[in-house]
């Protein structure tokens, strides 16, 4: 038999053994101690906003979302620890989820063109590092509007090394933002960090890391799920942004620029509206379908899903797809009101190294 002939390994089948043996072992080590405290103005006055469980991918294991009610920041509680975030992330961005990610970041080449535009207004870029850039897709969009700047990528993620070999970075990193600054400090005018922060253990770790790399006068670029959209209240769990368990941090705009004023940073402009993204109702719809309907093969689960279940599962997505065309014209019918009345889902901000 020729390697060629030979069967191919199923994905799902074959991860399921240390999935099974990762969840055997018990769930209370994926989690740090609860706190009492916030990590952002260590104030005391803490409510429960959210809780949940993994809506996206159904891994096992439920999720709180705390917030403070002096500084408003919103952070996972308890929070995810280093074998909760290897075991909450394998398979989501990369791996069984590759294909999954890549097909939503390619279908929004425009927005994330977008990304760029609150710079390039007033900067012409020469070497771009995008920090969290996982596959390297807004690098390729951005790439196509910025045709003399040289994009590299930063991940902790093995997606930084396929952008490198797709050609959509001339340069990656992979390693952890704030441990990598003397290899990379003076070599960038510009960095981003597009909806990255919100995963990190630490933003103000990474703010710092931003502003020991770059040179005064460079260039800072974040954008961020809001916490204060008002979508958040209506759609309660089911609103995509809150994301859990990936999201860890939350923060209000205020709560990121004062804090990016301590670490060194003058806020240029900033972005409450443009950077919405006209998905509320039609993701939020997906997730409970998702979640109601279950039954697709995953490897952390004991077996895969009967032939039953399976069709009844195909079934029920079909008899979905006309609440999705409806709602995924209502969310862009109803985002240019949204955008004016605290609806926007993100926002962008461009600050400057002192």
């Amino acid at each position: 038999m020729t390697a060629s002939s030979l069967p191919e390994t199923d994905p799902v089948a074959a991860r399921r053994p240390q999935y099974l043996a990762d969840i055997e072992a018990g769930l209370d080590r994926f989690f740090e101690p609860r706190r009492d405290d916030c990590p952002w103005c260590g104030g005391t006055r803490l409510s429960t906003r959210l809780r949940t469980v993994d809506l996206l991918q159904h891994k096992p294991g439920r999720f709180e979302l705390a917030q403070c009610d002096d500084c408003r920041h919103i952070f996972q509680n308890p929070r995810l620890s280093l074998a909760g975030l290897d075991f909450y992330y394998r398979d989501c961005y990369d791996g069984l989820g590759e294909k999954q990610m890549a097909g939503m970041f390619e279908g929004n080449s425009a927005g994330l063109r977008d990304r760029a535009s609150l710079l390039t207004r007033r900067h012409s870029p020469k070497r771009w590092l995008d920090v969290g850039t996982g596959h390297g897709h807004f690098c390729k969009a951005a790439a196509e509007v910025l045709p003399d700047t040289e994009f590299h990528g930063l991940d902790l993620s093995a997606g930084v090394e396929l952008a490198q070999e797709h050609g959509r970075i001339t340069r990656g990193f992979r390693g952890n933002f704030p441990e990598m600054t003397a290899e990379l400090a003076g070599n960038y005018d510009v960095l981003s960090m597009f909806h990255y922060l919100e995963h990190t253990l630490d933003p103000r770790a990474e703010l710092t890391a931003a502003a020991s790399v770059l040179n005064p006068g460079g260039y800072l670029v974040i954008e961020l799920p809001d916490p204060e959209c008002k979508w958040g209240r209506v759609l309660g769990k089911y609103w995509m942004p809150w994301l859990q368990p990936q999201h860890l941090n939350l923060m209000p705009i205020a709560n990121l620029k004062a804090a990016a004023a301590e670490a060194g940073f003058t806020v240029v402009d900033e972005q409450r509206a443009e950077p919405h993204g006209p998905i509320d109702m039609v993701t939020a719809f997906m997730l409970w379908a998702n979640w109601t309907v279950g039954g697709n093969n995953v490897p952390w689960r004991p077996k895969p899903p009967s032939l039953a279940h399976r069709i009844a599962r195909m079934a029920s997505m079909v008899l979905t797809v006309p609440a999705m065309i409806l709602l995924f014209l209502a969310d862009r019918l109803f985002a240019p009101y949204g955008r004016k009345h605290g609806w926007s889902n993100a926002y962008r901000v461009l600050l400057v190294r002192n």
